[in-house]
């Protein structure tokens, strides 16, 4: 696996608790599933550059959560974590997955980590990537005030992509061929010709602290937190109180890399989840 070399997919969609979700299967079937969740306002393109080093030993899939990519939009008060865990829950069962290695990035660690201790069976192995376990009230206020305004709309798809950045902006440490990917493919085209953004930014309208430490109580698999080498997220208190509440916690930096680790540092990112995977 090169670094910069973006894995094939195939694009498909499935129902699931009456909303049509879209999803990336990387391969390679027979193999031990695993299941990458993305974060609020990504996609499941997010997983490209890493797919490749994994798929030797996992059947790799990725969905769009709903109200990203291209999975349908929803009512608002539908996007809760809760009903995200609840869509993860029946995408297993649809596709009857069992034995699953879970992987979660940001908010999407924060669905899978709920999942894994609301829906106990299906998840063999959690890995929690650079997830914030608590959201102060000052940023989830702002995410509501984001989601009140309308979202831009761009002439074209080049101008949508040239002004695309990553969140937060510290975290801009991913080569610009990479960045444009992941651009790419969180642009549509509006009824009216021009070009927006795909995630439904109402995602946030009804945003919620919701307190991770305390799900790891129910966590009993083998799990992983990652956090970038930049990140200030899973700082050693955060650390500290999660294994005392799941000892078999282990813990991995990814150098090179800030938030956004399987775009910055993509075989960073692969050779801990390997490591934590072949122990």
């Amino acid at each position: 696996m090169t670094e910069l070399n973006a894995a094939p997919s195939t694009s498909r969609f499935v129902e699931v608790n009456g909303i049509k979700l879209h999803y990336l299967d990387y391969g390679t079937a027979g193999c031990r599933p695993m299941l990458c969740v993305h974060g609020g306002a990504a996609h499941a393109h997010w997983f490209d550059f890493v797919a490749s080093g994994l798929t030797p030993d996992h059947h790799v899939f990725a969905p769009d959560l709903r109200g990203h990519g291209d999975s349908v939009w929803a009512d608002p008060q539908t996007y809760s974590f809760e009903t995200y865990a609840a869509d993860i829950n029946a995408f297993l069962e649809k596709l009857d997955l069992n034995d699953v290695v879970l992987v979660g990035h940001s908010m999407g660690g924060m669905i899978s980590l709920l999942y894994a201790a609301t829906h106990p069976g299906r998840v063999s192995k959690l890995i929690i990537v650079d997830s914030t376990m608590l959201m102060p009230m000052d940023r989830v206020i702002k995410m509501r005030e984001f989601s009140a305004r309308p979202g831009k709309s761009y002439a074209t798809q080049d101008e949508l992509i040239a002004r695309y950045r990553l969140e937060p902006s510290e975290s801009q440490l991913a080569a610009p061929e990479v960045v444009r990917r992941m651009a790419t493919y969180s642009a549509r085209q509006d009824s009216e010709g021009g070009w927006q953004h795909k995630a439904d930014r109402r995602v946030y309208t009804n945003f919620e602290q919701v307190a991770g430490v305390p799900l790891w109580e129910k966590i009993k698999v083998p799990a992983l937190v990652i956090k970038g080498g930049h990140s200030k997220r899973f700082g050693p208190e955060v650390l500290a109180e999660i294994r005392t509440r799941a000892p078999q916690v282990k813990s991995a930096e990814v150098p090179a890399s800030d938030h956004h680790i399987t775009l910055e540092n993509p075989q960073g990112f692969v050779d801990v989840v390997r490591k934590f995977l072949g122990s």
